[in-house]
């Protein structure tokens, strides 16, 4: 990762969803990809969600109710926030230079990465249990074919 960031004024217009300067395409990828890339969406998501959820303060009524409001306009906001994130941080890095499915397919390497050990552990214990030299008497006859 380069050392060429958005100002605070960029990132804002880039939280919203505006296109930043081409230099900084490198920061977009990083930004979807890097492991906090969901508290980094959660951030991006918090800044569209707020300026509808203050605004329901403003609305006449019972402190109650405006309260109410906001709680619902946070579920729905973070719940569609969340479904979709993988999608809106694909869409941002394509926007931004990037083909379709590079941020999926960094995230999903690193992942593979990072669990390697793991997953070799685990494959090993299985190929024990359930691989072992088939039985003669269950054997398909090659007679038979």
């Amino acid at each position: 990762m380069g050392a060429a960031r958005p100002n605070p004024i960029q990132w804002l217009w880039y939280a919203v969803g505006g296109r930043l300067p081409a230099r900084l395409n490198e920061w977009v990828l990083h930004d979807v990809t890097c492991p906090s890339w969901v508290w980094r969406h959660t951030a991006r998501s918090t800044v569209v969600i707020s300026p509808f959820t203050l605004a329901c303060l403003l609305v006449p009524g019972p402190l109650w109710v405006r309260l109410g409001m906001m709680g619902l306009a946070v579920l729905v906001g973070y719940y569609f926030s969340f479904s979709y994130m993988v999608e809106s941080c694909e869409h941002r890095a394509a926007k931004h230079g990037h083909a379709p499915g590079t941020a999926h397919g960094i995230r999903q390497a690193a992942r593979e990465e990072a669990h390697a050990e793991a997953n070799a552990r685990a494959r090993a214990r299985y190929d024990a249990r359930y691989r072992q030299d088939t039985p003669a008497h269950i054997a398909p006859d090659a007679e038979t074919r």
